[in-house]
């Protein structure tokens, strides 16, 4: 069994991590919709000099870094979020780019309600059960639309998916038989290309 190694104050931030214990620590539970835009979400730690949640993507599993090469819990949670271990550095910004082409910094955290969403023609996640889950439909949410097992992340193809599925198909059967589907296309269209040309009758 492999053994990991943490560095200092790196149980800390998986115990973070684990628990969404930044998420939880701002204000979520909205029970009126503000009328004000945008949305924030304020923070709920006394002293902390955040202003609102500030969601800062992964790259895959791995949290993404600075330029001057320093993580995102290791800048000050006040505006212009300057690194606390290097003096280089005048606030976090990251060159690392989405799916979408973009670099980071070009991103805002935007809270929008479903409907504010579907008016202006952008995706939305599945109904959750209960309200705390909020945003939240699985394990796979947080992440890049070509990344996840849903389709929540689509915009107008998820009807043309559920028109291939089949009633009783899990969503993993589905995909592996789409897979299967693609790779004997595939080879049949490269055997396609390589029959042997038909035998030429000799002029007499």
């Amino acid at each position: 069994m492999e053994q990991l190694t943490l560095p200092p104050g790196g149980a800390a931030a998986v115990e973070e991590y684990l628990e969404y214990r930044r998420y939880k620590q701002h204000k979520t539970d909205l029970e009126m919709i503000p009328q004000q835009r945008p949305i924030d979400l304020p923070c709920q730690v006394t002293g902390c000099q955040c202003r609102a949640y500030l969601y800062v993507p992964l790259n895959g599993s791995q949290p993404i870094r600075c330029r001057c090469k320093h993580f995102a819990d290791q800048h000050s949670a006040a505006p212009g979020f300057t690194c606390n271990t290097c003096s280089k550095c005048s606030g976090f910004h990251s060159c690392f780019t989405c799916a979408c082409g973009q670099p980071a910094y070009a991103h805002d955290t935007v809270v929008e309600t479903k409907q504010e969403r579907l008016a202006q023609g952008k995706p939305v996640g599945q109904d959750v059960p209960y309200a705390a889950m909020g945003g939240l439909t699985g394990f796979s949410s947080l992440a890049e639309g070509y990344m996840r097992l849903d389709d929540s992340g689509i915009v107008g193809t998820s009807s043309q998916v559920s028109s291939l599925r089949r009633p009783e198909e899990a969503d993993m059967a589905f995909f592996e038989r789409q897979y299967q589907e693609r790779m004997k296309m595939e080879k049949a269209a490269k055997w396609k290309g390589k029959a042997p040309l038909p035998s030429a009758t000799k002029p007499s």
